[in-house]
């Protein structure tokens, strides 16, 4: 199926989720330690990447710094699609908000801070509004 590739459709219908619980980046040497299942891993010179839930990240003894909300936008974009994620991007950052994203083959995953994460919902939610 074809992802939407119309910034236009893509903002409007972006309809952004919240996920429940929190969630946290951590890098790993070889590979991914037992009873630890991650919502997104990145392979890179320097280790393996995990957003994994904190509470696997504790049970785990793995460090972390930075502690997320994890949003999906549950529109489908094409991969190919020019500028959601500048978007979406530019809007949290004028409110205030880091962000890092994720693309996959569906949808596209939002990681900021968790204490902000219902505000930075709303400020997604405002965008929608206004693109339609």
């Amino acid at each position: 199926m074809t992802g939407e590739s119309d910034l236009r459709k893509l903002l409007s219908g972006m309809r952004p989720e919240l996920n429940p619980g929190r969630y946290v980046f951590t890098t790993v040497e070889g590979g991914i330690p037992s009873g630890v299942t991650p919502v997104v891993t990145v392979a890179e010179d320097e280790g393996l990447t995990l957003v994994v839930p904190r509470e696997e990240a504790d049970a785990a003894g793995l460090a972390y710094d930075y502690v997320a909300g994890w949003i999906t936008l549950r529109v489908h974009s094409a991969l190919e699609a020019i500028g959601l994620t500048a978007a979406v991007s530019r809007e949290l950052a004028d409110a205030g908000l880091s962000c890092n994203v994720v693309a996959a083959f569906h949808h596209d995953h939002l990681f900021v801070p968790y204490e902000h994460a219902d505000r930075a919902v709303a400020v997604l939610e405002s965008l929608a509004r206004r693109s339609a």
